[in-house]
Parts: C-alpha cells; sequence; structure tokens
C-alpha cells in the first residue's frame, strides 16, 4: 500500500510501540495521523513530540475499542488502521474475562469496523507470545502454538479471527508478532521487559541485577524503534494474510544482559541469583527474521547494546516519569 497522502488511525497509538510508530509515520508524507486511545496503558506524554506536527491528532470524542460507535466513527475517511491496543501479560493472568472483552471482542469490534469502513489495510499486533516455550531455534512462523497462558490465547484467537475475514471479506491484513520489545517509554508492565528496568532500579539503589534462575534463558531483545519501522513496512508492504516475526533472530541470555547493563551503568557489583519462580512465563524464544525481511522489507537495525544505553539515557532524563510508572505498577 502506498501511504503518500493516506490518512491513519492508530489504535493504543499512545502506548509504548503505538507512540513510536506515530513518530515514524510522521516521517512519511502521510496526510493525517489520527491517535485512538483510552489511556490506560497509553500515555499523552508518550506524544508530546508527535503531537506538536499538526498532521497529528488524539481523536477527541473517546479511545475505547469496546464502544463500537465511536470506534467506528473514527475511522471515517481513513485509509489504514494499526491496531495495537491490548491488557498485557499479566493482567490477563490475573483478568482473564476482562482480557476477553479488550483482546478479544475489541479486536473484533476493529476487524468489524474495518470492514464496515471499507479501510484499505490493517496492520495488527500480535506477539510471540503465541509461540511459547521455543522447540527449535530460531522460530519459524510455523513453529507450533505452545502457547499457555491466557495473553497468548487471546492473540491467537485475533490472528484466527483476522484469516476468517480475510478470507470471507476479503480484509488487506498483516500481523506482527513482538519479541521481547524495549526502548525509551518502557514501562514496568512488560512481563519479560520489565526485567531490564528493574534491573536499573537496583543499581539505582546501590545493588546490582537480580535474575531468578541460573541466568541461561534467552530471548530475543527488539528495540521499540525497530517496532515502529516493522509497522511501517507492513503498511506499505503488498503482503496479506501472514503474520510475522518481528526480532533481530539474536540469542541474548539473562545473564548476558546483566553483564551488559552492568557494565554500561559502570556497576561494581555481582550479579545475584535466586530461585525462579513457576510463574507461566517462557524460559526460551528467538525468532528468525527471514521471513519479515523477504516479505515486508524490515530488518532490525538496532544494536542491543546502543538500544539499553539510549533507554538508559532517556530514563536519566525522565526520572519522576519512571517513578510515575513504577509506583502505578507496585500499586
Amino acid at each position: 500500500m502506498k501511504i503518500q497522502g493516506k490518512k491513519f488511525l492508530l489504535i493504543g497509538g499512545a502506548g509504548l510501540i503505538g507512540s513510536h510508530t506515530v513518530e515514524a509515520l510522521l516521517k512519511e508524507d502521510v496526510k493525517e495521523i489520527i491517535v485512538f486511545d483510552n489511556f490506560v496503558r497509553g500515555r499523552a506524554q508518550n506524544l508530546s513530540k508527535a503531537l506538536q506536527d499538526k498532521r497529528c491528532k488524539i481523536y477527541e470524542l473517546g479511545g475505547d475499542i469496546l464502544q463500537t460507535d465511536l470506534l467506528e466513527e473514527s475511522m471515517n475517511d481513513i485509509d489504514g488502521v494499526f491496531h495495537f491496543a491490548a491488557l498485557w501479560l499479566l493482567q490477563c493472568h490475573q483478568f482473564p474475562r476482562s482480557a476477553f472483552e479488550v483482546n478479544v471482542k475489541g479486536t473484533f469490534n476493529v476487524i468489524e469496523a474495518c470492514i464496515k469502513k471499507n479501510i484499505q489495510r490493517l496492520v495488527y499486533s500480535s506477539s510471540a507470545s503465541v509461540y511459547g516455550d521455543a522447540t527449535t531455534e530460531p522460530m519459524k512462523e510455523e513453529h507450533p502454538f505452545n502457547n499457555k497462558n491466557f495473553y497468548g490465547a487471546t492473540k491467537i484467537c485475533g490472528e484466527a479471527m483476522l484469516r476468517a475475514y480475510h478470507h470471507r471479506y476479503g480484509l488487506d491484513y498483516v500481523g506482527l508478532r513482538y519479541m521481547n520489545v524495549y526502548g525509551p517509554r518502557q514501562d514496568y508492565e512488560g512481563a519479560y521487559i520489565a526485567v531490564i528496568m528493574k534491573m536499573l532500579d537496583a543499581i539505582d539503589n546501590g545493588g546490582s541485577p537480580t535474575i531468578f534462575g541460573d541466568g541461561s534463558e534467552a530471548f530475543d531483545f527488539v528495540s521499540v524503534l525497530d517496532c515502529a519501522q516493522a509497522n511501517i513496512c507492513a503498511m506499505k508492504s503488498s503482503a496479506t494474510d501472514s503474520f510475522y516475526n518481528v526480532g533481530t533472530g539474536i540469542r541474548t541470555s539473562l545473564k548476558e544482559l546483566a553483564d551488559l547493563i552492568i557494565d554500561l551503568t559502570d556497576c561494581k557489583k555481582p550479579i545475584i541469583y535466586k530461585e525462579r519462580s513457576q510463574a507461566t512465563l517462557v524460559r526460551n524464544r528467538i525468532g528468525c527474521p527471514q521471513k519479515a525481511f523477504e516479505e515486508i522489507g524490515y530488518k532490525s537495525k538496532k544494536e542491543l547494546r546502543s538500544g539499553i544505553s539510549e533507554l538508559i539515557n532517556w530514563r536519566n532524563k525522565h526520572k519522576e516519569e519512571v517513578a510515575l510508572r513504577r509506583n502505578k505498577t507496585i500499586k
């Protein structure tokens, strides 16, 4: 899809990935960007830079995907839609009915509205959680769905609904399965990436990073800036009815991550190891980036050391905001 001169709606556009995608879109020759967000997870300050551009605005009537009349109204004259809105993993674990309402029913509302309003293209934010623990490495998109948590179940459902509506109504869409996303504006609500913020908290308080387990658990850490570009690539591409890993393909153990953070912060204390909890979180997940590169032209650019350094710099410049995010999560 050619995006020049087009109007886009970003549902959940004030969140971590959404707000960075807004900024990436503003670097393109687009006509208008409308952010549809209820500001439960997203934050207005995430859009402070973007809103200085007259092409970007917040949808003033609301931002709840469960309010179908407002959702449909927000799509008037829209060409393309990005759907980021969802409850996060641990919320889904604690409140599965709410997760069903938002992640499943809400996504159905988005899909249905796109059909009613003749939206040209939809980019859906799925998750690598659909895979569960890896049985092969790196995981290709054909990897079986070994998910064991409700968050992953809602994302699998979203993918299945999209495929059904594509085959019945011709909905033009692609889905993105993000690996472990990190970067500026990061909060404490990501079950996997919150470990980075907690390690930095410990160092700030004179301690050292804590790892639950032996540190061998490994993940694919991808910069939010790369995720934003993946969304642009997905909207521009001609691919349809398909899902793509958004990651680096690089394996990083928790020990390697902690060692990197210790080096970047000049921490003088060793890693603390504690017994791993029995939470239903995966222990090994690295995505193969080949299909995304070949079919939508996405390739990660941000190296982990550089990306973590940028996160640390952002964190140091936004200490009050980081404290608010931390306190909100603790409560």
